[in-house]
């Protein structure tokens, strides 16, 4: 028995820097991305406060916060915050119950949108495999040489498909009408009349066979 040869799976990237440009761009847009997302659960799980600053390749800054990016940073700074009132405490905690709502509809709604973007990327693959499934509605002038073959061996397995078919039917027929085989002369295969037909019809008898006035066959 045969092996299969085992297929490579998904690759780990080589952790280095990318040297080409656009996929460099396209790389950090989707890391930072994922970045945010991660630190806007921990803020929603644990209720941490969180602050990033991304700087991209071109230098433009990217920054993440919860609550707040400058208060944060002067938390961090200060190493001392100042003493916290009970109103100051009660905005706080309004403010962090709005940021945590905020938080899972962006967390839905990114997980949304990486859906719809899967959903995207599966559509451009069965258009693209319609495409070439339907090559023969292409003009014959844009088939090549294979295409063309196929296309003659198609029409050949139809023309026998049909042939075999009428010739089905009018045996069907005659074993249902044996009189309109001897009066009309309807002998031999159906292939063979269609590989000769002259368009002559003259010969075929016309008779009122049913009673329901004149008829053509």
């Amino acid at each position: 028995m045969e092996k299969r040869k085992a297929g490579t799976g998904r690759q780990k990237v080589a952790m280095e820097k990318i040297h080409k440009k656009s996929n460099l761009q396209v790389t950090f847009c989707k890391r930072r991305a994922g970045l945010f997302k991660k630190a806007s659960e921990l803020c929603t799980l644990c209720g941490v406060e969180v602050a990033i600053v991304v700087f991209s390749p071109a230098g433009k800054p990217f920054a993440f916060g919860h609550p707040e990016v400058n208060s944060i940073v002067d938390k961090f700074l200060a190493r001392n915050p100042h003493r916290i009132t009970g109103s100051h405490q009660l905005m706080e905690a309004h403010r962090n119950a709005n940021v945590r709502e905020l938080n899972m509809q962006l967390t839905f709604v990114l997980e949304q949108l990486e859906m719809e973007r899967k959903k995207g990327q599966l559509l451009d693959q069965i258009r693209e495999a319609t495409r070439r499934q339907s090559w023969w509605e292409s003009s014959i002038d844009l088939l090549g040489l294979i295409e063309l073959e196929q296309l003659r061996e198609a029409m050949a397995e139809l023309k026998k498909s049909v042939a075999e078919q009428a010739n089905k039917v009018m045996a069907e027929s005659a074993n249902s009408f044996p009189f309109l085989v001897n009066r009309m002369g309807i002998v031999g295969s159906f292939e063979n009349k269609f590989n000769g037909v002259s368009g002559d019809y003259s010969s075929v008898p016309r008779g009122n066979y049913f009673g329901h006035g004149q008829g053509s066959f």
